[in-house]
């Protein structure tokens, strides 16, 4: 018989159904066991006599497969808290297969609550387990709507989603890179990406237009709540635009998401404010305020726009940097100030970065669409010689239009629309702190064998074993 998922039970009434899932509670009532059984669309409670064979072994989270007949329950007995009428039914069961059990001393963690009190590191080593919590399926679940939307919301208003390079090239981004040693060319390496920031620009020059991605990236940077070794951005980019136009696109992207996917939540302000760099440093002492009037109201979104940046600030050792990014133009009437080399502690740039209650969820800007712009960046902040971006002067020397962008921190933005503590909890399989994975036990040791195809030697063994080795 075919299968029937929890939520279509109540259009089954008085019919033989036949339902797959894991047993999520047992409760025994004199001769009646009953089960509630889950499956990716919900609960369904099943009704088990004692003379049903092995209906006595069956312990939570078994896997099991149930035939029986859709009842309605006695009116005493509805429970109205379960979504898709499924508490105002029941399935009597005829018979039940179990189709893997529980072995030895069962599940290791509850399954059942938010799991905040279970202990962080055993959530993240036993994570599958940990994903059957509704929590979890509701983050990721929501997660993946949310990505949907955009992919239909961009694709409506002509953009191609392209995917860009994994193994790519290592350049001054602003973090440290992730090296990938290659086998064919010894001592050669290439770098994940900290972005598709080169590729996406070099779209706009082979006349794509507009573009995006939800793409990976990776940056061997010390982690924290809002930021993890690979994560996932959407990325975005446009050609023949000014600052106002990607501006005024994300912010109608992020008010339709708000308003479609979460209408339980509000926006404090539409249009989003603005606030220069300058005016949000003098007023809160930071670039990212939190601008909420209720800061207790979990559903209330304070979203902002933060302008008119500095590009370039002074380094400890008493050179010049970029605050951004390399890639970005100056505001129009900072260009020649910037090709002259000249003022350059007054120089703002086109940078826009999106606010959401005291974080950065997003940051972009109109970038230098011609050799000298980037040229002029990257001798400021010590390049005098920059072959490693040749490249991107080339292409930009041969018809680059005008074009600018944005990037968002897709699992910075899920954490707070779900209301979460830090962007772990919207991650099916995030690391820990200190960048490893508990479950796979990575980073991890390869066998000499390996090394030896790489031309590679360890040093020497860090006296730190990792991963319980």
């Amino acid at each position: 018989m075919e299968r029937t998922l929890a939520r279509d039970i109540p259009e089954r009434e008085g019919k033989e159904v036949t339902l797959k899932g894991w047993a999520d509670t047992r409760r025994d009532h004199g001769k009646l066991v009953f089960i509630d059984l889950r499956d990716r669309s919900g609960i369904v409670q099943v009704v088990l006599k004692e003379e049903i064979t092995n209906a006595g072994e069956i312990r939570g989270e078994d896997v099991i497969e149930v035939r029986g007949i859709v009842k309605a329950r006695p009116a005493g007995m509805v429970n109205e808290k379960l979504p898709h009428r499924l508490g105002y039914y029941e399935v009597q069961v005829t018979s039940f297969t179990f189709l893997n059990q529980i072995r030895g001393e069962g599940i290791p963690i509850p399954i059942q609550g938010d799991g905040y009190e279970v202990n962080e590191e055993t959530r993240m080593l036993l994570r599958y387990l940990d994903l059957r919590r509704a929590r979890l399926q509701k983050n990721l679940r929501h997660r993946a709507n949310i990505t949907q939307f955009i992919r239909n919301f961009l694709a409506e208003r002509d953009f191609t989603e392209i995917e860009t390079p994994i193994l790519t090239k290592s350049t001054p981004e602003g973090a440290r890179d992730y090296l990938v040693p290659s086998r064919i060319e010894k001592g050669w390496f290439y770098a994940l990406p900290q972005s598709p920031q080169q590729y996406k620009q070099l779209l706009m020059v082979a006349g794509f237009e507009r573009y995006f991605q939800i793409a990976r990236c990776f940056r061997d940077e010390d982690t924290r709540g809002d930021r993890q070794p690979e994560f996932t951005q959407l990325d975005l980019e446009m050609s023949f635009v000014e600052r106002e136009d990607v501006m005024a696109l994300n912010e109608e992207v992020l008010i339709a998401i708000v308003e479609k996917l979460y209408p339980e939540k509000k926006i404090q302000e539409k249009p989003f404010p603005r606030l220069t760099y300058a005016e949000a440093m003098e007023k809160y002492s930071t670039d990212r305020p939190d601008l909420r009037n209720d800061k207790n109201d979990p559903n209330l979104l304070a979203f902002a726009w933060i302008v008119d940046f500095p590009f370039f600030e002074k380094t400890d050792k008493g050179g010049w940097t970029f605050t951004h990014n390399p890639f970005s133009a100056p505001k129009e009437e900072f260009m020649e100030d910037l090709l002259a080399r000249k003022n350059i502690g007054d120089i703002l740039t086109s940078q826009y970065d999106v606010i959401l209650n005291g974080w950065e969820i997003g940051g972009g800007s109109i970038r230098n669409h011609t050799a000298e712009g980037l040229i002029a960046v990257l001798n400021i902040i010590g390049h005098k010689d920059p072959q490693g971006f040749k490249h991107m002067f080339d292409a930009l020397a041969r018809g680059a239009p005008p074009h600018g962008g944005i990037a968002w921190g897709l699992d910075r933005l899920v954490m707070i629309l779900e209301n979460e503590p830090n962007i772990r909890e919207v991650i099916a399989f995030p690391k820990t702190g200190d960048g490893r994975d508990l479950m796979m036990r990575a980073p991890s040791e390869v066998v000499k064998e390996q090394l030896d195809e790489l031309g590679l030697e360890i040093k020497k063994e860090s006296a730190k074993k990792k991963n319980g080795k």
